[in-house]
């Protein structure tokens, strides 16, 4: 059964990636919850499985002449540190508050996201 549910969760983290919103929203919660998998073994599996996803779409986008060299270390380089460090300090935060951390993360990102389809809807 097990098995089945995480091919569901992650069916529907693919959806949700591919409609441009993270599919880690769907995934993570879905895996903490039902599967009892730790938070950090969940957040490092997300992260594992997006790292293909961004190389065949950066792929994709450089063979769509979609992507601008210039100034394109000046993102890259503070993206990589930055996402290490990120997960060296998760390493050290007990699960439950890294848990609280998400739920926020989440809460914070559904208001953002709110809130730009308010300011799309009036432009209209």
């Amino acid at each position: 059964m097990s098995f089945n549910l995480i091919l569901l969760f992650a069916l529907l983290s693919g959806l949700l990636g591919g409609m441009g919103m993270g599919g880690g929203t769907i995934l993570i919660p879905a895996i903490t919850i039902f599967l009892g998998i730790e938070q950090h073994v969940a957040q490092a599996a997300n992260l594992f499985a997006f790292l293909p996803m961004a190389a065949i779409s950066l792929k994709i986008h450089a063979d769509n002449g979609l992507i601008k060299p210039k100034g394109i270390l000046a993102v890259i380089v503070p993206a990589v540190i930055i996402s290490a460090l990120g997960a060296a300090l998760a390493a050290f935060i007990p699960s439950g508050a890294l848990q609280k951390l998400f739920g926020a993360f989440l809460i914070a990102l559904a208001i953002k996201q709110t809130y730009d389809l308010k300011s799309a809807i009036k432009q209209k």
